[in-house]
């Protein structure tokens, strides 16, 4: 296999898997996609620089499919419990230097993290996250948790700030919260210091603690 500039497998082709790796493909990336299940494979063929069928709990099929020149693998089995732990010590066994893993449980994840897997996500656990604080305050657009209690959120300016200036927020003093950009559309029109005057429907990305932007959301 030819190398690129990052390589990647995705050892499970279910909706998580899929998305993921499609994804991956579009920014560029050489894509490895596996799967016991034949028609998994055969919707990402053409999608992917290679779609396997592999039974990804055989560790000689993992290295004949290539996935030691692997720079990352993504075990993205999620009911088969058993298969996963398989795929993700295999994944290991064959020479992938750091692997991700799916975990749909408090103890798939205990087991996940002892085989030594380096990162466990909860996909239906994040998304459900990311959902709720949209749905909980409909002025937030979207929002990036940045760990440590840290997030990136992105409110939508309503009516009733229109015409007032960012410094008039008082975004540093009340709210201890960094003002990362104003858009209006597709168009940047500033930061925290310029001389901004906000209209309905701008996007104000601002950085800080859940609770300090949860106040400021609150304030709105």
């Amino acid at each position: 296999m030819a190398r690129h500039a990052r390589t990647f497998a995705v050892i499970g082709l279910g909706n998580f898997g899929r998305t993921v790796a499609a994804e991956l493909a579009r920014f560029g990336n050489y894509v490895i996609g596996l799967d016991r299940d034949e028609q998994a494979v055969d919707r990402m063929v053409e999608k992917l620089s290679q779609a396997m069928i592999v039974d990804a709990r055989d560790d000689a099929a993992l290295r004949e499919a290539g996935l030691g020149d692997c720079d990352l693998a993504l075990v993205a089995v999620g009911t088969d419990l058993e298969g996963s732990i398989l795929a993700a010590i295999n994944a290991k066994l064959v020479g992938v230097p750091v692997v991700w893993a799916k975990a749909t449980s408090k103890t798939h994840h205990r087991i996940l993290s002892r085989i030594g897997v380096d990162r466990v996500v909860h996909p239906e656990e994040l998304i459900g996250l990311h959902i709720a604080q949209m749905l909980h305050n409909p002025l937030v657009r979207d929002y990036v948790s940045l760990g440590n209690g840290f997030h990136v959120v992105n409110f939508i300016v309503p009516e009733s700030l229109q015409g007032a200036g960012l410094d008039d927020l008082h975004l540093r003093d009340r709210f201890d919260l960094r003002c990362l950009g104003v858009m209006r559309g597709r168009d940047y029109v500033g930061r925290a210091g310029d001389d901004v005057v906000l209209c309905e429907d701008d996007l104000l990305l601002l950085l800080g603690s859940r609770d300090r932007l949860r106040e400021f959301g609150a304030s709105l």
